[in-house]
């Protein structure tokens, strides 16, 4: 018989912890479009603890609660307990998918998310025909639905599909000097979707006279499965990957990551998952130095700073946006910066560390409200400064975004980092 996830994590030890101070409750995302005690992080973590005591009955009024959580990690930030609220419903979701199972259209999108061959075939089919249900924004790699489709409201934008994948555009092994050699792990996003973000890299990496490996055999890092619940496909392709990871690991002085979230899961989150598998959390940790965030390695490793410093200046203002996986997970913020003021100017948001709103398949899907709701004054802070492009180094955060933008008729342009730190050196 299989363990429950309360079984093996303690949610009553961090219930009992929480003092009930509520500094957590000004910053959580899903209060501020939704003040309700109950879905708020004290009320998540007191609901836990319950549950683990017997008190609370995993019901469809529980699944609904611990859904609506955006695991923005926000909470965690401010928390002067350091509580884990984020980890606790992570775990919890696990429980949630073995009692009421996962929805048919989420099965699919994990099952695409383990077979690499697959979800080539289907994307490029998906973008021979995408003309057929979509109006195509080319300028902001977006489409538009022409009618209402399952799941998908017909006003709804999302990320267009790229002809060709990343993975498939490029030979494994590039050659640009052979004096030094990183690995790219792309991320789902930008492989299928927005492919100039890994164009944009590998120009970065010519002009620095790296050479780069492709590992063509990389598979989704598994945060959509993860933050939904899908522990089997979490399992699959984490595994997998560390496998991976651990043939050329020696051969390389990083992986690379132009995406916070993937970033995250693969340096973090891997020994989070892996708490009650020791080999495997060995495993994901001793991998974990040379796991890193795009722009963090760029700026820290190589001298790319001062080569932009020699490149001629745009006009263009640009206002950052800081992923929660980024900022508040690995502390990447101030990197990204560094290198797009070398060449733009940064006009900064009231508050761009406050969640964008993306919060995971469930909430893109079946609580698609409340993304809408947290994007709205995410884009008015974007309308705010000015600036024509919004940037972050995220996909996720590209995609919802880019929706919040449409609906509130902004034309600001959304471009990852390396795309404008790219621009800029190829100018």
């Amino acid at each position: 018989m299989s363990k429950t996830a309360q079984d093996i994590f303690n949610y009553a030890e961090t219930s009992d912890a929480c003092i009930k101070c509520g500094k957590c409750i000004p910053v959580c995302t899903i209060y501020n479009v939704n003040a309700d005690e109950v879905t708020s992080p004290r009320g998540f973590i007191d609901l836990l603890g319950a549950y683990q005591k017997g008190a609370l009955e995993l019901d469809k009024t529980a699944k609904d609660i611990f859904e609506s959580c955006f695991l923005c990690t926000n909470c965690t930030d401010v928390c002067p307990k350091d509580l884990p609220t984020d980890m606790v419903i992570e775990q919890v979701r696990a429980d949630i998918a073995d009692k009421f199972g996962i929805a048919w259209f989420k099965k699919l999108f994990f099952y695409l998310l383990r077979h690499r061959k697959t979800m080539d075939v289907l994307f490029k089919m998906g973008y021979s025909f995408q003309t057929c249900g979509f109006k195509i924004r080319q300028e902001i790699d977006s489409m538009e639905p022409r009618f209402p489709m399952p799941i998908i409201k017909k006003d709804r934008l999302l990320p267009s599909m790229g002809k060709t994948s990343f993975l498939n555009s490029y030979p494994e092994d590039i050659n640009n000097g052979g004096k030094r050699r990183v690995a790219i792990f792309i991320g789902c996003l930008a492989n299928y979707n927005y492919t100039e973000i890994g164009k944009g890299l590998l120009s970065i990496l010519d002009h620095l006279e790296i050479d780069v490996f492709i590992p063509k055999e990389q598979l989704c890092c598994g945060a959509p499965a993860y933050f939904t619940g899908d522990f089997d496909t979490v399992d699959h392709n984490a595994k997998k990957n560390i496998e991976y990871f651990e043939s050329f690991i020696d051969d390389v002085e990083a992986i690379i990551i132009p995406e916070a979230t993937c970033s995250a899961m693969i340096k973090i989150d891997y020994a989070h998952y892996f708490h009650d598998q020791p080999e495997w959390k060995a495993r994901a940790e001793r991998l974990k130095d040379k796991i890193f965030m795009a722009t963090e390695w760029l700026q820290h490793h190589t001298h790319l700073a001062h080569l932009l410093a020699s490149k001629e200046r745009s006009d263009l203002n640009v206002t950052y946006h800081d992923p929660c996986h980024a900022r508040k997970m690995q502390g990447i913020h101030e990197e990204p910066r560094d290198l797009i003021r070398q060449n733009y100017s940064i006009v900064e948001m009231s508050d761009p560390n406050q969640c964008c709103g993306f919060g995971g398949v469930t909430m893109q899907t079946e609580k698609f409200k409340f993304a809408q709701a947290a994007g709205k004054p995410k884009a008015a802070m974007i309308k705010n400064t000015g600036a024509q492009v919004v940037s972050a180094e995220c996909s996720a955060c590209r995609m919802q975004i880019n929706n919040s933008l449409h609906e509130a008729k902004d034309d600001t342009v959304f471009k990852n980092p390396i795309e404008l730190i790219a621009e800029a050196l190829n100018k």
